[in-house]
């Protein structure tokens, strides 16, 4: 039987990564007491670190939530996109009258 892949809110994680940081406790310690695996914990650890805490709300995104730069710049290559087919469209139908008038 698959066992249900678990979801952790960022909230979660950065409580955790607390804790690690700390230093009380060892990783190993504080995932056994989370339920989770030291290796996951080591990995919530990193993204957080380096970080300024302004940051913190584009950590842990999870469930393929984009940020707003990201969102930005899909929606400007869409965009982007868009005026070269209507460039393209338009030089198409500028050669085609052109050739009519003579």
């Amino acid at each position: 039987m698959v066992e249900k892949r678990r979801v952790f809110t960022r909230e979660y994680k950065l409580e955790a990564v607390r804790l690690v940081m700390e230093g009380k406790q060892s990783v190993a310690e504080i995932a056994a007491a989370l339920g989770i695996r030291a290796d996951m914990l080591r990995d919530w650890k990193r993204q957080v670190e380096g970080r300024p805490r302004a940051a913190a709300k584009d950590l842990f995104r999870g469930r393929g939530k984009a940020t707003s730069q990201e969102e930005e710049l899909t929606r400007l290559r869409r965009e982007n996109e868009k005026l070269r087919q209507e460039r393209d469209f338009l030089k198409k139908a500028a050669a085609y009258f052109a050739e009519q008038r003579r």
